[in-house]
């Protein structure tokens, strides 16, 4: 099979995992108790007029219509979900109970989405790139004092949980210190909110907010990186294409990066994939812990809310960044490594 027709077989795969998940999405929140939607808030909402909510009864697929005393006649199951089928497709979310917008919008225009892909962004590229790296020495050295007390730090910072770590930090360096703030994303001063702080003091700030944060998450992150690294790179470096290649004379740093690393990437390929799949979905305890307004933060306010329009929306896009990033790993598995066949 061609690399076209792998890839056609993977795009219909793919198709039909998206099928799954908006089936398995929709029929979570069908099960939970109370009104589904936005509606349960909208009703009492002094905003939304009776004839508005009853539009929105019908566009949501709550009610198929209305008898002679206006009562909701209850739309049937495959009603409801063809509703929410075609609104998934369309990236119509519906309207949030928090805020009374779009969902889409609050999305897009309130910064949550920059500020979870800068926070997460970031810290999942910096707990790699230290991870692969120090997996690769630690294996290397196996059995010496380097590869003991790396394994012992990272499962250490591994097995901490995120709000411990970031309270600590927010004890020592804000509270104690004071190199950094303890929470936010940027100042709350007039000066800034208007827009009046030049664009260099502004990264500068915007830095210092964020490295407290992100700090946080690459410690716990690395960690992970670390010990999938050196198992695989341990394995590799048992294989007799290592043991040739250092009878050649070839440096240690050559046989470690160019042939050990390549050939043990393929899991490494599949655990960064995913790790940046899911930035979307946020640092839940994070982002709450640092105050930090990012889709984290958000989702976890909506739980409180019975935001429902919220949490569909979250959960469909992280099942979506998700099944992408399968996808490109899938694809990028055939450019690594020669020896996989598109069957």
């Amino acid at each position: 099979m061609g690399f076209r027709l792998y890839l056609i077989k993977r795009l219909i795969n793919t198709a039909i995992l998206l099928v799954f998940v908006i089936v398995l999405n929709f029929a979570i929140f069908e099960l939970l108790p109370g009104t589904q939607g936005s509606i349960a808030n909208l009703i009492q909402n002094p905003r939304v007029s009776p004839d508005s909510l009853r539009h929105l009864e019908i566009v949501y697929g709550i009610c198929s219509g209305f008898d002679a005393s206006g009562k909701c006649i209850p739309a049937s199951v495959w009603t409801k979900f063809t509703v929410y089928f075609t609104r998934m497709i369309t990236f119509d979310f519906g309207t949030s109970q928090q805020t009374g917008d779009p969902v889409l919008y609050d999305i897009v225009n309130s910064g949550r989405l920059v500020n979870t892909l800068l926070l997460l962004g970031v810290s999942t590229a910096i707990a790699l790139v230290i991870g692969i790296f120090l997996g690769v020495i630690a294996a290397s050295r196996r059995g010496g004092l380097f590869d003991s007390s790396s394994v012992v730090v990272s499962l250490t910072t591994y097995s901490l949980p995120t709000f411990f770590i970031g309270l600590v930090f927010i004890l020592v360096f804000a509270a104690i210190l004071g190199w950094f703030p303890g929470g936010g994303v940027t100042p709350s001063t007039t000066e800034w909110i208007k827009g009046q702080v030049p664009l260099t003091e502004q990264i500068l700030v915007r830095m210092k907010y964020l490295f407290l944060p992100a700090l946080t998450l690459t410690m716990y992150f690395y960690g992970g990186n670390l010990l999938l690294t050196r198992a695989t790179m341990t394995e590799a470096l048992t294989e007799d294409y290592i043991t040739t290649a250092r009878a050649k004379g070839l440096p240690e740093r050559t046989v470690l990066f160019k042939h050990a690393l390549k050939n043990a990437s393929l899991p490494i390929v599949t655990n960064a994939a995913l790790s940046f799949g899911t930035i979307l979905s946020g640092a839940i305890i994070t982002e709450t812990v640092f105050n930090w307004d990012g889709m984290g933060s958000w989702l976890f306010k909506a739980i409180g809310w019975h935001d429902f329009p919220v949490m569909q929306a979250v959960f469909y896009i992280i099942a979506l960044c998700v099944i992408g990033a399968n996808l490109v790993s899938d694809i990028l598995y055939g450019m690594i490594d020669p020896r996989i066949k598109y069957e």
